[in-house]
């Protein structure tokens, strides 16, 4: 079955004029990104990327925000394993080939051939910025607010923000926002690269997005995509060995009674209360 073919669940999929419009839907609330969401990403970003008929990519989330990042309630069962009491190298083995799986599912995004405008309005939590981390422009409007929210829930980001960002914003504000977990808005989001330019509001965002894409997609393809190529060859091996590293550490270290806290917290809708054990 074509790429296209495929009847998503996370995603929605337009193509006119040489330009793929994806938009995250869920289906968690917020655009959460569960287990379809993960699944879903390679299927159709390596479809997008073998597509001769595509040559740029425009990727926004439905509703008012872009996404909340890791679906936590959906994804509980996978964690569940690994967070036992007796949970050795089986249990850490699996957690481990999950990790690699999820994060090829945003590599897909970075790795695609055709460049990606990312458009965000609203959250862009946590798994989010893994995620338009792996885009190659990405837009803002006013009401748009990121964070690398992992830290706040007992992980150590693993889905590439902390490969990617410092090659984006800098060490400095990398560790800033990985660090203190803190939100921050779209102006500061421009001041510090996050975000090439900043939009009244979503619908003002999304059409800018669409008309760069445009752009990208009137000039000559393969020479697009061998810029791209030359952009990426540089920092392709120190991406790819930052996410070999943190998805060994999160297997080896991640179980821990804070994450559980975390987890808890999140179902009872209380602050955590973390003890470092």
């Amino acid at each position: 079955m074509s790429y296209r073919d495929t009847e998503y669940k996370a995603f929605e999929l337009s193509i006119r004029d040489h330009v793929a419009e994806v938009t995250m839907i869920g289906p968690g609330r917020g655009n959460a990104m569960g287990p379809d969401c993960w699944a879903e990403l390679s299927v159709l970003f390596g479809g997008l990327d073998t597509d001769p008929d595509v040559r740029a990519v425009v990727l926004t989330g439905s509703g008012k925000n872009f996404t909340y990042g890791l679906d936590l309630p959906a994804m509980a069962g996978d964690f569940g394993p690994v967070l036992a009491p007796e949970a050795k190298a089986g249990p850490r083995t699996a957690f481990h080939e999950m990790i690699k799986s999820m994060q090829a599912g945003v590599n897909a995004v970075a790795d695609c051939r055709k460049p990606v405008v990312a458009a965000v309005s609203g959250w862009c939590i946590g798994g989010g910025v893994d995620l338009i981390t792996a885009a190659d422009i990405r837009l803002a409007s006013e009401d748009a607010t990121f964070s690398v929210r992992e830290v706040k829930v007992a992980i150590v980001a693993d889905m590439g923000s902390l490969a990617r960002l410092p090659l984006i914003i800098g060490g400095g504000h990398t560790r800033e926002l990985a660090l203190t977990g803190k939100d921050i808005d779209a102006a500061r989001a421009e001041k510090i690269g996050l975000v090439s330019d900043v939009y009244p509001d979503k619908d003002t965002a999304v059409e800018a997005a669409r008309a760069m894409a445009a752009e990208i997609a009137a000039n000559p393809p393969l020479v697009v995509q061998g810029v791209k190529d030359v952009l990426d060859h540089s920092r392709s091996a120190r991406v790819h060995d930052s996410l070999r590293y943190v998805a060994a550490w999160n297997a080896a270290f991640l179980p821990s009674n804070d994450l559980t806290e975390a987890m808890s917290a999140v179902f009872e809708k209380r602050p955590p209360e973390f003890t470092g054990e």
